[in-house]
């Protein structure tokens, strides 16, 4: 088997169809696959539609909400592929993307992850190859903070604005909505980090990958498009914090400077 696709599912369940749709169209050149997908407890018909319309795939369905690296851990685990594409529903794969990924992977051995560019549906690129976060980006991340012209220059530098975006090129981290790994790494890394339930798991697991001796890099050949979201700093901290998420989100971000406390942190 030469690639597992793992894709983790919370009430996406339209936004997973059309994924699922992209991938089986998509040109994998010959190389040999699997899908799984875990659904963390979506209690909203997925299960049927699934068995409906991929009825190849291996589903596998949790009685709860495992959060998204307990549950990515799941189909993992699952997994019998060289390498893991671990996938967001709330993707499309375009034409070669992962042939592409499997190929740079193949030619370049000490890469434990790598991801590909992300586009907005209207070919808007998105930034999604990152510095480690200071201890306050995360801050500067979620609040109007943002605006003040010191901190877009600081947000600017940890999303690698500064590099070239049309260029392969090694990465801290990069977002967790794609990330096509070496089955063999992720068994060394740990996998994902499970007391992190939202948030900071992508980070993790690129940190840790780089410290089994691992790289990291930004692929921009290969292209999928990403339908974005955020949790806005639009609305001020205060009217943020009462979003279950962003809460969540906060949580994750604690844990993650606890863990690396005595780690230079970017």
């Amino acid at each position: 088997m030469d690639i597992s696709f793992v894709i983790l599912n919370y009430k996406s369940k339209g936004l997973l169809k059309n994924c699922l749709k992209s991938i089986i169209s998509s040109d994998l050149g010959g190389l040999r696959y699997e899908i799984i997908v875990v659904d963390n407890a979506s209690n909203d018909g997925v299960a049927e539609m699934l068995g409906k319309n991929f009825a190849d795939i291996t589903f596998i369905a949790s009685k709860k909400n495992l959060g998204y690296g307990s549950g990515n851990n799941v189909g993992i685990r699952a997994a019998h592929g060289k390498y893991v594409a671990i996938l967001n529903p709330d993707t499309m794969v375009t034409a070669n993307a992962f042939r592409t990924l499997f190929d740079f992977m193949e030619t370049h051995g000490r890469v434990g992850i790598a991801g590909p560019q992300a586009l907005n549906p209207n070919g808007q690129l998105q930034y999604t190859r990152c510095r480690f976060h200071g201890l306050l980006t995360p801050l500067y991340r979620r609040t109007p903070l943002q605006h003040l012209p010191f901190v877009r220059q600081k947000l600017a530098r940890f999303l690698t604005k500064d590099m070239d975006y049309s260029a392969a090129t090694p990465a801290d981290w990069l977002f967790g909505f794609c990330l096509f790994a070496r089955r063999s790494v992720l068994e060394q890394a740990g996998y994902f980090d499970e007391r992190f339930f939202l948030g900071f798991e992508d980070t993790d697991l690129c940190r840790q990958v780089w410290r089994k001796g691992f790289e990291v890099w930004y692929v921009p050949q290969a292209q999928l498009i990403h339908y974005p979201h955020r949790f806005s700093g639009e609305r001020g901290w205060f009217l943020g914090i009462s979003n279950r998420n962003v809460r969540i989100h906060i949580a994750s971000w604690l844990k993650y400077f606890w863990k690396y406390r005595r780690s230079k942190l970017a």
